[in-house]
Order: C-alpha cells, then sequence, then structure tokens
C-alpha cells in the first residue's frame, strides 16, 4: 500500500492567481441543484444534423483514426479556403494560410502565445468573453481593457484611440459579440483599419458567431475589410455553426507569415485535431445549406423567446447576432430590481426557476447594469418552459 503523499512544504504559486471558479459553472451548478431551466449555457440543447454524425462515422470505419497532418485534414482546410472566399472574398491558401484546432479557445490561446512578448499590451473590448484575459496572461503580456460604449455596446473608437501605444501589439475582436449580441458594421471595421493603419497592431478576430446575424444584416469578417485581412488572423468554430460544441473542432485563417508563427506553438500544445471528424466535416462542408440558413434557423427562436419575453416587464436589448439575448430588469417593481447582476441571477435561478448570466461577469471592474444575458440555442420546449416562469415576474 503506497504510503499517503506529504504535503507541499509551500503554497504551489498559481499562474493565475485571480481566477477561481467561473459565473458559468456557479450558475448551471445552481441550475442542476434547483431545477430550473438553465438558459446561462452558451450551447445548444438539441443535436446536430444525423447526416454529419453519419460523416464521422464512415470515416471512422475507413481507416482515418490516426495522426492527421498538423495544419489538418487537407480536404477540409481546402473546404474552409473555398467557404471564405465565397463569402467573404478573400482566398487563404489551403497549405500555408489554414489551420484546423481543437476549437476555438485553443486558436485563441495559441495566437496570444504565437504573436506577443512578454510586456506586449494586448486590448480587449469590454465586455469580452472570458478566455481572453487569462490567456493574455499566460502569455506575459498585458491586457488592456477599452469599454464599449455603455448602453449601446458600440465601439468607442476615441477610447480605442487613447488606449494606443509604443507598447500595444495586439487587439482582439469579437463580431458577433458575445455576451451583448452586437453585430460590427462594415463602417466601424473600416473606421477600426484607419485607426490601426499607421501601426503595427495586429488583429485577432473572434467570430464564431459568424452565421448567426439577423434582420437582413451581414457579418462583415476581418478577412473581407482591407487594412484587417493583413494583420489579421481570424478564428471560427464548427461546433458553434453545427451544433456539435463538444467536438471541439475550429480553425484560423491568416496570411502565411502569421500562420508560420501560429503553426509553431500549435504543433507543441496540440499538434493536432480529432481525425475522423475532420474528414466528417469536410465532406458536410461540400453541401453549404447548413451553414447558410443557420441565421434564419435562430432568427426564428430569437423571435419566438422575445415575443414572449415581451409579456414580462424585461426589457429587451437589441439582438442582432450571436444565440443571446440580453434583457435589462431596471424596470421590475419589485425589491429585487434593487440586486446586483448576480445575486439577481441567482433570485432567478431560485424563485422562478430560470438560470442566466449577468453581464457583469464578462467586464474586468464587474461593472454593473442591471443586464443579464440569456442563450436561446434551445428547443422549444426548453424556452417555452422558462417563459412560463418568466411571466411570474412582476
Amino acid at each position: 500500500m503506497n504510503a499517503p503523499c506529504k504535503p507541499l512544504l509551500s503554497p504551489l504559486p498559481s499562474r493565475l492567481p485571480e481566477v477561481g471558479t467561473t459565473i458559468f459553472s456557479t450558475m448551471s451548478a445552481l441550475a442542476a441543484q434547483t431545477g430550473a431551466v438553465n438558459l446561462g449555457q452558451g450551447f445548444p440543447d438539441f443535436g446536430c444534423d444525423p447526416a454529419l454524425i453519419r460523416g464521422v462515422t464512415q470515416a471512422m470505419e475507413a481507416g482515418w483514426n490516426q495522426y492527421p497532418p498538423m495544419p489538418g485534414v487537407a480536404a477540409l482546410r481546402q473546404a474552409i479556403s473555398d467557404k471564405i472566399v465565397h463569402l467573404h472574398g478573400r482566398r487563404y491558401e489551403a497549405e500555408t494560410e489554414i489551420t484546423v484546432t481543437a476549437g476555438a479557445t485553443q486558436a485563441l490561446l495559441t495566437a496570444i502565445l504565437a504573436l506577443t512578448q512578454p510586456g506586449d499590451e494586448v486590448i480587449v473590448l469590454d465586455p469580452c468573453y472570458d478566455s481572453y484575459v487569462p490567456a493574455i496572461e499566460m502569455s506575459g503580456a498585458v491586457p488592456v481593457r477599452v469599454p464599449l460604449t455603455r448602453g449601446s455596446f458600440r465601439p468607442d473608437f476615441a477610447a480605442l484611440a487613447a488606449a494606443l501605444g509604443p507598447k500595444t501589439r495586439l487587439l482582439l475582436l469579437n463580431t458577433p459579440h458575445n455576451p451583448t449580441a452586437t453585430v460590427w458594421t462594415e463602417q466601424e471595421l473600416q473606421q477600426l483599419a484607419d485607426l490601426l493603419a499607421p501601426t503595427d497592431v495586429l488583429v485577432l478576430s473572434d467570430e464564431v458567431y459568424e452565421h448567426m446575424v439577423y434582420d437582413g444584416r451581414m457579418h462583415i469578417s476581418a478577412a473581407h475589410v482591407p487594412g484587417l485581412a493583413e494583420r489579421g488572423m481570424v478564428v471560427s468554430s464548427f461546433g458553434k455553426t453545427y451544433h456539435v460544441t463538444g467536438w471541439k473542432v475550429g480553425y484560423v485563417a491568416a496570411p502565411a507569415p502569421l500562420m508560420q508563427e501560429f503553426r509553431k506553438v500549435h504543433q507543441f500544445n496540440v499538434f493536432t485535431v480529432n481525425t475522423p471528424m475532420q474528414h466528417g466535416l469536410a465532406a458536410y462542408m461540400q453541401n453549404p445549406a447548413p451553414y447558410m440558413d443557420l441565421s434564419a434557423f435562430y432568427q426564428r427562436k430569437r423571435d419566438a423567446f422575445a415575443q414572449g419575453l415581451a409579456r414580462t416587464p424585461l426589457r429587451l436589448l437589441p439582438c442582432e447576432g450571436t444565440y443571446f439575448q440580453c434583457v435589462s430588469y431596471a424596470d421590475l417593481r419589485g425589491p429585487e430590481r434593487d440586486l446586483g447582476e448576480a445575486e439577481f441571477c441567482t433570485w432567478l435561478t431560485r424563485e422562478l426557476g430560470v438560470a442566466a448570466i449577468p453581464v457583469a461577469a464578462f467586464y474586468g471592474d464587474g461593472t454593473e447594469q442591471k443586464t443579464i444575458r440569456f442563450c436561446f440555442a434551445k428547443q422549444g420546449t426548453t424556452l417555452q418552459a422558462a417563459l412560463e416562469r418568466l411571466a411570474r415576474l412582476g
């Protein structure tokens, strides 16, 4: 029998001393404990197209079960290249400018590690996805948070200009935007390109919700914008697009010099990505309908959910893209109106049985605006159950 392990003589220094249990884990655990409808989770509760499952199964049965090439299966990289040129008008060479990744979060971390040096400054736009700042800190770079315009969540170009300095190396862009569901316009992206033109600042563009834009809007990729494409890495996610978030497969597209640096890091922190899933995805992408029709699919869910929410005192904020709907609870008449966002989400979960996420959790300083985020990537029965409970709000 092995002897018990001796405790460490001193506490282990943490690479991320400020990081604890995330609000997402906390709210999901509370939802499970209370039997609440979980609209905090940012992923679907429905399955993918069975044809995609069959494609992966066929790849396994055909023997595609060993390591693929480090940058990804050639057929999948070519399919990605063809999709981008069709949608955004820029051709990325499959051999040298596209890499398949283990999801978007790995792509973002690898890009930050590849593009920054210790002491470099990286601009992030608050509120932002929770992996950005820890990835920057792990790289030894310094996050510089620039708030989006309060209320509208549009870019504040005066604040961006003030944040640029001699140490600025990278800017993280996210459109469509999580958590606020805003979508950058072509004019805003061109304004960003003009702002960065005199600099050597690189752009990391997180576009995982690219196929979820509503009311006739278009997703404008950084790949489409002169002045951004040349200095940018574009990240996307098959998990978001095809309802398979657990597969953790995404990709990066970038000019060859940037991609060369990305692959240097990628080969040592992941090396390569699930082989049969890559083959299945490559075959599935030959039909563009699943991603071309995705905006209409989610707009129907958004509209049905919004119609139900309109019968509550919650005030809907504009939802231009993503599968998130932010609402304000400032118009409630009960004492819960005065709660902070995290406390309100806890109250909502315990008292009404619906879990949500406080938008304050996406801010570095915990900015409070009485705003919470619901995810409507759910079955109709799930959304209806949530709406019936939310109808009790006074």
